[in-house]
């Protein structure tokens, strides 16, 4: 009756060990999706301020959708744009060739989820706040759909993590 009892609590330790490694295994693993997926995110604001289009080819999707809203201060409206991949591609390679934004640019990125194929996240940056939509296809995280718009006008949201 005792080696049982005592089999049973060897046994039901050993289990414990073996269900502790694997959470750490897939812990592990979901901390390697989430960092891959924020450098995804960073790879697309760096590839902005730092006029490097070929961060775009590494971190968006060739199948990319983007929609937003541009705040146009001369007509005090906001006004819907959409962009494509060869769109984003060519603004990369122009849009801070003034240099007007700097090393201390903004660039906060908030992942949200990340599933085993899909994920979603937050950047703030200079030009708004974008809400990104990413895929996980061939062991690479890839941005596939961005919804963003200029900042508010007038108004600072608590939620744009400034």
């Amino acid at each position: 009756m005792l080696a049982k009892t005592v089999l049973r609590i060897v046994l039901m330790g050993c289990l414990s060990m073996l269900a502790m490694a694997a959470h750490g295994q897939a812990t592990s693993k979901d901390q390697e999706n989430r960092k891959a997926v924020e450098r995804a995110c960073l790879d697309y604001v760096d590839a902005m301020y730092q006029i490097r289009p070929e961060l775009i080819k590494r971190s968006v999707h060739s199948q990319l959708t983007k929609f937003g809203y541009w705040y146009d201060k001369s007509h005090q409206k906001s006004r819907g744009l959409n962009m494509t991949y060869a769109q984003l591609v060519k603004l990369a390679g122009q849009w801070n060739k003034d240099g007007r934004f700097g090393k201390n640019a903004r660039r906060k990125v908030v992942v949200f989820d990340v599933l085993d194929k899909t994920a979603s996240a937050k950047l703030v940056a200079e030009w708004g706040i974008d809400y990104l939509h990413l895929v996980k296809e061939d062991g690479k995280w890839k941005i596939r759909q961005v919804l963003w718009q200029s900042h508010p006008v007038g108004k600072k949201s608590v939620n744009c993590l400034r």
